[in-house]
């Protein structure tokens, strides 16, 4: 039904089929987008910004030439060349020589039964483990490229024939215009041409690692040598738009992302031999050599015996002494070597399975014993790339000492389970009895555009939006909500699907939205007029410094009453700051609150004047539990762990030191 669309004159159609011909390779993305201005980068496409691509267009000069988009999949190893793969080594290859000439022994020497095949079997069985441990662990190590796919988006809304349509990602081409929105996957590769908000931010950390979502504009750049962060103008394949709406144009897709080059280098990865593969291969080579020499010598040295009479013969005495130097040879060589080595290898790798660690041949486990210095990425990677607020600091009264309350909030993860504690780590029963603390989850609720909510599918909670932004909703919910004795227990009465947001849209139910004022880079906060029973309240959050500078009040803890922001709790405020962003390396956000007017409707960048200060909040991407025994593990062996993060530099000693003590 077009009329309950909402978009003007949407439809939904299906690409036609392109006509089959044999074309040459798809020509690589508009690799210097980024430093073309949007008319260039719409002029090289053919494609009018106000009615995007006709299907002719699509058809006949872009869906036959670049193909779907969709990361091509490698073609799996047969089964049979992964299994003879495990016998491409020199000693597994004297092993097998060994077997058989032993089983041809027995066999001239007149042993039947189990007794001739009882070495040669020991032997199979040896290689046969062998062979197994390193298919299983190849095979594992191919499905983790297939995990780049889960990156992919599965529709996007695309501009054709002058009317926008919801399409399979993986139809889009280069040249089509996609509108992109909050909560949205980037589909693919594009270059911005259109802003539909104030901003626009992207979360683009599983290609940099970024933990700050990054903003994005439509200006060209000039940067040579350009990385993925000085390409703002770019939005990249299995991103995340966490704020705002805007529009781009295709300039890459399947193979031709970002995402894809990633794909590629993983595939282009070369095999390169280990030490401990080089030594053994050495060692081969060295023993066949001995063998082969020590074999033609006893039998060339035995010449003069081929005609002894005992043998019956000089045929008979040449295949005697034959015998002999093959004996001689299986005698030398080690058997249980290759079955020592298989079985250390093997029992190392399965170790390393249990820990989630891919590898993709057994030799490669031997390389850690080699190794001296693992450079490891931040975001992520130690750390759970999950904000959660961790403490707050709230002015408790001007009349007393200390001037300030501080609270810490366990839970390091966007479920909503935790506690909130006092200066003395006493858990408070009944948070929203602080006047702070309920203004602060006032804020949080309403001075918010992110989502949290449940996945059944993969049993936890998931964000929607700016990771800073999710955070505050789960201090909401760990605040609870004012006027209930029963509340602690009455929320984990409900389904987790509920509980995601249950207080968040409490006070979002409680208050109107009316107006808001986006974040901006020079004012560096954010405000939303809310009416609830004639009254009009401007909440604001921000960077501490911009937030305290507009203050000009403060909320007390004690008593919930307003009092004039003197210069000595300002310092104090100040120091507080510094302690939660150097000590504690916390990122900050300080919230504040304003009486509006009875009637207002808008608000202007002026109003964010004379704010009454109600709190400060620190957060963190919390370290994984396993870092700290890993860091340790890693200096006890010798090993130097190099961080690579764009932190701050402050910032990131700070977290290094935390993380190894």
């Amino acid at each position: 039904n077009p009329a309950a669309s909402p978009w003007p004159h949407r439809r939904d159609h299906s690409l036609p089929s392109a006509p089959a011909s044999s074309h040459p390779p798809a020509p690589p993305a508009m690799e210097d987008a980024y430093a073309k201005s949007v008319a260039e980068v719409l002029q090289a496409f053919g494609v009018d910004r106000t009615k995007g691509l006709s299907d002719s267009q699509v058809v006949e000069q872009h869906a036959s030439l670049y193909g779907k988009n969709v990361l091509p999949q490698e073609e799996s190893t047969p089964f049979w060349k992964l299994v003879l793969k495990q016998f491409d080594d020199l000693l597994v290859k004297i092993l097998i020589a060994a077997a058989v000439v032993s089983f041809l022994l027995a066999r001239l020497n007149g042993e039947t039964g189990l007794t001739a095949f009882l070495e040669p079997s020991v032997i199979f069985m040896i290689l046969a483990a062998n062979a197994a441990v390193g298919v299983i662990t190849e095979t594992n190590a191919e499905k983790a490229l297939e995990e780049l796919r889960a990156y992919q988006a599965d529709v996007a809304t695309v501009l054709r024939n002058g009317c926008f349509s919801i399409l399979p990602a993986t139809e889009l081409v280069p040249g089509d215009i996609v509108e992109v929105g909050v909560g949205c996957k980037v589909p693919a590769d594009m270059r911005m041409v259109e802003m539909l908000s104030h901003q626009l931010r992207v979360d683009q950390a599983i290609l940099t690692g970024e933990s700050c979502s990054v903003a994005k504009e439509l200006d060209s750049t000039s940067a040579m040598n350009a990385v993925y962060q000085d390409k703002t103008n770019i939005l990249f394949s299995g991103t995340v738009v966490v704020a705002g709406r805007a529009r781009a144009v295709v300039i890459g897709v399947g193979s031709n992302t970002a995402m894809g080059s990633i794909r590629d280098a993983m595939l282009r990865t070369e095999d390169e031999a280990t030490p401990l593969k080089k030594k053994l291969d050495e060692f081969g080579t060295f023993l066949a050599k001995v063998i082969a020499g020590i074999c033609i010598l006893v039998w060339v040295v035995n010449i003069g015996h081929f005609r002894d009479p005992s043998h019956g013969g000089f045929l008979r005495g040449a295949i005697h002494y034959f015998k002999v130097a093959v004996a001689l040879a299986v005698a030398a060589i080690p058997e249980g070597l290759p079955a020592v080595v298989t079985t250390c290898l093997a029992l190392g790798t399965k170790r390393m399975a249990r820990l989630n660690a891919i590898v993709r041949s057994l030799p490669s486990v031997e390389t850690l014993g080699c190794t001296t210095v693992i450079c490891s990425d931040k975001t992520g990677t130690l750390t759970t790339n999950m904000m959660s607020v961790s403490k707050v600091c709230v002015v408790r009264s001007v009349h007393q000492r200390p001037i300030t309350d501080e609270y810490s909030i366990s839970g390091t993860t966007f479920a909503p389970d935790g506690f909130i504690y006092d200066a003395s780590e006493n858990q408070l029963e009944f948070p929203p009895q602080s006047p702070c603390l309920l203004h602060i989850a006032m804020c949080s609720a309403l001075c918010n555009e992110s989502t949290l909510q449940y996945n059944p599918d993969k049993k936890s909670y998931e964000k929607i939006g700016e990771s800073t932004e999710v955070a505050l909703r789960v201090l909401v919910e760990k605040v609870g909500l004012p006027g209930f004795d029963s509340m602690p227990s009455a929320l984990n009465m409900l389904t987790k699907h509920e509980r995601a947001s249950y207080c968040n849209h409490y006070w979002e139910n409680q208050f109107r939205k009316i107006s808001v004022l986006d974040f901006s880079r020079d004012r560096k906060m954010m405000s939303v007029l809310c009416s609830r029973k004639q009254q009009e309240i401007m909440f604001s959050k921000g960077a501490p410094e911009s937030v305290m500078a507009r203050c000009t009040h403060i909320l007390c803890n004690d008593d919930g009453s307003s009092v004039p922001l003197t210069m000595d709790i300002r310092n104090e405020l100040e120091a507080r700051f510094q302690s939660f962003a150097g000590k504690d390396t916390l990122r900050c956000l300080a919230l504040a609150l304003k009486r509006m007017p009875e009637g207002q409707q808008s608000l202007s960048y002026a109003d964010e004047a004379n704010l009454t200060f109600i709190g400060l909040v620190g957060m963190l991407d919390p370290p994984r539990d396993e870092v700290h025994s890993a860091i340790h593990s890693c200096m006890s062996a010798g090993i130097r762990v190099i961080v690579v993060t764009g932190d701050n530099k402050n910032l990131y000693v700070g977290k290094l030191v935390r993380l190894s003590i």
